[in-house]
C-alpha cells in the first residue's frame, strides 16, 4: 500500500514505486489527474495535445504500471455510447515519504 501515513516501505514496495514512476509520461499522467478524476480518453487527449507520441495500448500500459505501483486507482466507470464502460482514474496517493536511513 502506498500510504504516506504508514511506516517504512519494504524493498518490494520501493521497487514497485520506482518501476511505476521511472517514466516521464507517467509523471505527466499524475500531474494531469492532479486532485481530480480523469477518464482514460481525457488523459490520452491531454498527452497527445502535449506532444506525446503514444498509442492507446501504450497509454493502457502506463496506466496499468501506475495502478500496479499503487499510485492511481479506478475511481468510477463512465458509460457512454453503449460501448464498454470507460475507466475514470484518480490518484491513490499524492505523497510518498521515504526515510533513506531506515
Amino acid at each position: 500500500m502506498c500510504d504516506s501515513n504508514r511506516g517504512p516501505y519494504s524493498n518490494g514496495e520501493l521497487q514497485r514505486f520506482v518501476r511505476a514512476l521511472h517514466c516521464p509520461t507517467r509523471w505527466r499522467i499524475i500531474r494531469f489527474i492532479g486532485k481530480g478524476k480523469k477518464s482514460t480518453s481525457e488523459i490520452y487527449e491531454a498527452l497527445v495535445e502535449a506532444g506525446e507520441k503514444l498509442s492507446k495500448p501504450t497509454l493502457y500500459y502506463h496506466l496499468s504500471e501506475l495502478k500496479n505501483g499503487d499510485i492511481i486507482e479506478v475511481a468510477e466507470y463512465r458509460e457512454e455510447g453503449g460501448g464498454a464502460p470507460e475507466k475514470v482514474w484518480k490518484l491513490k496517493t499524492t505523497k510518498l515519504e521515504i526515510d533513506l536511513l531506515k
